[in-house]
């Protein structure tokens, strides 16, 4: 059977394909985390009211990292590398999508452009993070751990979702939405790419550690195959579209951010 919820269910019922999963996810959101933080202690002198928000949305990353780690942990587990062709966060930048790590790493302060690709660059990933944790959440049911660890992830991710849209939207509204709007389009149309490319490798990977047949991985790959299409013709709009969220300043309260490294705020 093909079911999200089976497949899962055979993950997470084999360890090492369970340890290989856990180890995506956690390095995925450790390199959100340090993303942030090196962000928050760069904002230039315009986007200084910035700086908590981004923090806490680092902070939160780490946090979600250390989740699955947890998980690994529960199970005497050691995180596993994470295969090149499966490290969403590398190939994005490898395309020139968000901020370059080297910008990150050095000590001048950002632009106000910067902080609009940031946002944009945030606003897209978020939406693949948001919806990726709504579908787990859906099928993860049966095993507790994962589904009150996803549970926890999943209302981050919205959180920082509205924080893009909010922050977005009040940019747009001081002149820059032409500006947004590029950046969103380009960033979404550079982002289905890599996601299916990523999410055929992670198939690829999973699937020799369960020993899939040719025919159940073709058909899964030819799944993501039909997703990047649908994506491609119309469906990457729905990540480029800017709507006030109803839950207003979800990133307000700093309560984690003085623990997101090298955030220095």
């Amino acid at each position: 059977m093909l079911s999200p919820r089976a497949i899962y269910g055979e993950i997470f019922s084999n360890d090492e394909a369970f340890r290989l999963f856990c180890s995506i996810a956690a390095s995925g959101e450790a390199q959100g985390g340090w993303e942030n933080g090196r962000i928050a202690a760069l904002v230039p002198d315009s986007c200084r009211d910035l700086a908590p928000k981004i923090a806490r949305h680092g902070a939160e990353e780490d946090k979600h990292g250390r989740i699955f780690n947890a998980l690994l942990r529960k199970r005497n587990l050691s995180p596993a590398p994470v295969p090149a062709d499966a490290d969403y966060t590398m190939r994005l930048e490898g395309m020139g999508i968000g901020l370059a790590h080297s910008k990150l790493r050095a000590d001048r302060p950002l632009t106000e452009a910067d902080i609009i690709v940031y946002l944009a660059h945030s606003r897209v990933t978020e939406q693949r993070a948001s919806e990726q944790m709504r579908s787990l959440r859906r099928h993860s049911t049966d095993n507790a751990d994962v589904s009150r660890a996803v549970a926890m992830v999943s209302r981050d991710e919205d959180s920082h979702l509205a924080y893009c849209h909010e922050e977005l939207l009040r940019l747009a509204a001081e002149g820059h939405r032409r500006d947004i709007d590029s950046i969103l389009r380009t960033t979404a149309r550079a982002e289905i790419v890599v996601y299916r490319h990523v999410s055929k490798a992670v198939m690829a990977h999973l699937g020799r550690t369960l020993h899939w047949s040719r025919l159940k991985s073709a058909t899964l790959a030819g799944g993501i195959d039909a997703v990047y299409l649908y994506e491609r013709l119309g469906g990457w709009r729905r990540m480029v579209t800017l709507r006030m969220p109803a839950r207003r300043d979800p990133l307000g309260t700093p309560v984690e951010a003085r623990h997101v490294r090298d955030a220095g705020c």
